[in-house]
Order: C-alpha cells, then sequence, then structure tokens
C-alpha cells in the first residue's frame, strides 16, 4: 500500500515537471515568432509607394533590422530591452535617409502598430 502511494507520487511529480517543461517550450517558441519581423516587401512598396531603388534599400535595411530583432529574441531579459531599442534606431534612421517624410511618417506608424501587436511596444519605451 506505502509502495503504491509512492509510485503515484513519483508518477504525479513527473507529470507536473514534464508538463512545465512543456510550457516552457512553447513559450520560447511563441516568443522567437513575436521577434520575426520579416514580411512582403513587394506590399510594403505598394504601402509606402517605393519606386525601384527604394524598395532595394528597404529590403536590405530591413533585412538587417529583422537579424538585430532575432539575436534581442534569444538575448537574455537584460540584454532583450537594449537590443530591440538599438535595433529600431538604426532601422528608422537609416529609412529615414531612403524615405520621404511622407513615406517615413506611415513606415514608424507601420513599426508601432506591429510592435503594439505583437507586445513589444514596452521594450522600446523602457529606459
Amino acid at each position: 500500500m506505502i509502495m503504491k502511494k509512492i509510485v503515484l507520487t513519483i508518477v504525479a511529480m513527473l507529470s507536473m515537471t514534464f508538463a512545465y517543461a512543456e510550457n516552457e517550450n512553447v513559450n520560447a517558441v511563441n516568443d522567437v515568432k513575436t521577434y520575426d519581423m520579416s514580411l512582403n516587401y513587394k506590399r510594403l512598396a505598394v504601402c509606402l509607394g517605393l519606386n525601384l531603388d527604394q524598395m532595394e534599400a528597404v529590403e536590405d535595411i530591413h533585412q538587417t533590422f529583422c537579424a538585430e530583432m532575432m539575436n534581442a529574441a534569444t538575448a537574455s531579459k537584460d540584454e532583450k530591452a537594449e537590443m530591440v531599442q538599438s535595433a529600431v534606431k538604426k532601422d528608422l534612421t537609416y529609412m529615414r535617409y531612403v524615405l520621404d517624410e511622407k513615406q517615413y511618417r506611415k513606415y514608424q506608424t507601420l513599426l508601432n502598430v506591429t510592435f503594439n501587436n505583437r507586445g513589444l511596444n514596452q521594450l522600446v519605451s523602457e529606459k
């Protein structure tokens, strides 16, 4: 009888441990997806009214931004906010050189909406 209780207790503890570990893996995957900023460049070009030269430059700049955001996704909590802020600052600085005023404002709006929808806005507004 006592042996049965011990075995049942161990089984219950192991199942709770596995459930916790599974949630950790799901959270890690969701966290990485949140930082994935890849997009359809043709749709962005239409939305912003880009010419061919701008489209090529925007694609290069945004690919760098995507890489920096993915690096931030895998960083420690202490470094994450700083890395996101740095990536956003560089992205906006480079876009400022490529886009005209109207396009730049629209791009800022799109970026802000994306960050708000993904819950990343608190990382940008920290500090």
